[in-house]
């Protein structure tokens, strides 16, 4: 659990390990791995890195073959992230409602459903709901050592957020 914390308390983050296998069995011997929907508990945003009401779900967490973790996360109207980076970018795929997002010292950008954000390394950003509708988006992140996939930084201020 305290990986997925990590990951998604954004990424967002929130790191579980989904699957543990012996260091010698390889990839290709386990084969795939179905993760069903409604097998990992939803989280709800902590303060400490969201303004409003968040409800991260779990995907996937990082795993010995793939360094990358997905979730989904539901923001409520006017719900966002703090001002964060990300060590090796973020991918960000909209899946429902109307969201914004912001790169650091640029304009507000409105996201929709169908929309991929994709946000390069050791950019400042933050996303979240526009203010009269939710916005779920999944997102997916690459960890540089374990459970080390955002850095958070101060929250995202009502001017910042009203793009003032």
């Amino acid at each position: 659990m305290r990986r997925f914390l990590s990951l998604l308390a954004l990424c967002g983050g929130l790191l579980a390990a989904v699957c543990t296998e012996p260091a010698s069995v390889s990839a290709q011997e386990r084969g795939q791995t179905i993760i069903r929907c409604g097998q990992q508990t939803p989280v709800k945003g902590s303060p400490r890195f969201f303004t409003g009401t968040v409800r991260i779900d779990p995907l996937y967490a990082a795993n010995n073959a793939m360094r990358s973790s997905g979730g989904s996360v539901t923001f409520e109207p006017g719900a966002r992230s703090h001002w964060h980076v990300h060590p090796v970018g973020q991918v960000l795929i909209v899946t429902a409602g109307i969201g914004l997002t912001q790169e650091w010292g640029k304009p507000i950008q409105e996201i929709r459903a169908g929309d991929v954000v994709i946000c390069p390394a050791k950019v400042k950003h933050w996303h979240g709901a526009a203010p009269g509708s939710a916005m779920t988006h999944i997102s997916i992140c690459e960890e540089t050592e374990p459970g080390k996939v955002v850095e958070w930084l101060e929250p995202v201020t009502d001017s910042q957020y009203a793009g003032r």
